[in-house]
């Protein structure tokens, strides 16, 4: 069933951290269960996209982070920076790196390249699928494990942008996010009250101005 019809919305209230601006940009660190933009229905207008549009009222979308994720999320404020910033993810000249704590123990790096497609009987989930899916290619770095509550905490960054990337790769190695209510057969066992995947780092060339941008945000997990 669509997203929609399938939860009850009680997005975060604090105020947007704004991490990174300039003429052209306008960078937040978006909470987790925040939509990156407004759901179809009233009650899902609230998101990301809404709230920057009350300071930046000609601000576009760049890129999105699923509802679950937390993390560094990019805006345009105006339509040339949306067209140059949307040439930049295309030509995958963007650098990105995702902090995740997985369960079991995780170990050294590696890539995980399965394609994906919607399940579209169960939407918004993803599956593997070797016929019909499209490429997708994420890579993956331990960084630590936790013995005691059996997670890894890893690096990973993904090479495509496919929907649920991530957490399905992660799933299909047999490391699922904590916390992640589609993909983790049990997702009340994490240690936190939410999805354990945070958009951590940003790295690219401005197109319009061509200074090097490295954008950092603190983890919360």
């Amino acid at each position: 069933m669509p997203l929609d019809q399938t939860f009850v919305y009680m997005p975060p209230q604090e105020p947007l951290s704004i991490i990174y601006e300039d003429a052209d940009l306008v960078v937040i660190d978006k909470p987790a269960e925040l939509l990156s933009v407004p759901g179809r229905l009233p009650e899902h207008h609230d998101s990301a996209y809404f709230r920057v549009l009350e300071h930046y009222p000609h601000a576009k979308i760049t890129h999105r982070l699923d509802m679950a994720t937390s993390g560094i999320l990019m805006f345009a404020k105006h339509r040339d920076a949306e067209v140059a910033i949307s040439k930049m993810f295309q030509a995958r000249t963007v650098k990105k790196n995702y902090i995740a704590l997985v369960q079991g123990k995780l170990e050294g790096e590696g890539s995980v390249d399965v394609p994906l497609i919607t399940d579209w009987e169960n939407r918004p989930r993803q599956m593997v699928h070797f016929e019909l899916g499209k490429s997708a290619q994420t890579l993956y770095q331990a960084l630590n494990y936790d013995e005691q509550q059996d997670i890894t905490r890893v690096l990973l960054t993904p090479i495509t942008g496919r929907s649920h990337q991530l957490r399905v790769h992660m799933m299909y190695i047999g490391h699922p996010i904590t916390g992640d209510k589609i993909y983790h057969p049990d997702p009340e066992k994490s240690p936190l009250k939410r999805m354990a995947l945070h958009a951590s780092y940003l790295e690219f060339i401005q197109p319009l101005n061509g200074e090097k941008v490295i954008i950092q945000g603190d983890v919360p997990f």
